[in-house]
């Protein structure tokens, strides 16, 4: 898999604030929101007073998004602002700006970028690769990572330096560097000792940003 590195803008994690009340200066910008009741994937929001029942990914008519949702608390953003609901409870807070997060990797061996991540709440050694279209590991990692793709994979077939080797496709739960989490990720498991290291490829890194500058690359959250 040809490695390429992609250029990409700096970019941000969220700081999180609890419920809020508008204060007099901010009542016309922000809206009031409240978590009237929570579920997984929905919840149930007072937003200025107007209840409105959305699914995680929807927007209100006010422009209140929700981003996750189970039942003990949601997040939501507003115009770039992020807030962190829990029911019942009012932290006066009010939607705060994200902060932002990057992670510098040094270039390594071969031109290459190397980085320690978990795949699935497991360590895993990381090679950027903005070449592969997917994560993509061989067989024994994937073993060793708990990664049952016989069961749970979709069968296909990739193309190696050693011929065509079978290969199942694969979604996983969650993968992070450094902090910066991706979830529900595509993955390629492959047979074989191919490839040697885990790939990093663009189903997580076109899911955040990243940029190059002598010799470093920084990735950072959307």
């Amino acid at each position: 898999m040809k490695r390429r590195f992609a250029r990409g803008r700096s970019a941000a994690a969220c700081m999180l604030a609890v419920l809020f009340v508008l204060g007099a200066a901010t009542a016309s910008s922000q809206p009031q929101v409240v978590a009237a009741a929570l579920f997984e994937g929905r919840a149930l929001l007072a937003i200025d007073g107007t209840r409105r029942l959305l699914r995680v990914g929807e927007t209100s008519p006010e422009g209140v998004r929700l981003l996750a949702a189970n039942a003990r608390e949601a997040i939501v953003e507003f115009e770039g602002r992020r807030l962190m609901l829990a029911p019942g409870r009012d932290g006066g807070g009010g939607f705060a700006v994200r902060e932002r997060r990057e992670v510098a990797i040094a270039r390594g061996a071969h031109n290459g970028y190397a980085v320690p991540g978990t795949i699935n709440g497991r360590q895993v050694r990381l090679l950027v690769d903005t070449g592969a279209s997917v994560i993509a590991l061989n067989a024994r990692e994937a073993r060793r990572l708990g990664i049952d793709y016989r069961l749970h994979g979709t069968r296909g077939a990739v193309q190696t330096a050693g011929g065509v080797v079978p290969a199942w496709s694969v979604t996983l739960a969650r993968v992070e560097v450094s902090g910066i989490v991706v979830r529900q990720v595509a993955a390629a498991v492959v047979e074989g000792d191919f490839p040697q290291d885990v790939l990093l490829g663009m189903s997580w890194l076109g899911r955040v940003t990243m940029r190059e500058a002598d010799g470093v690359l920084y990735l950072g959250e959307k």
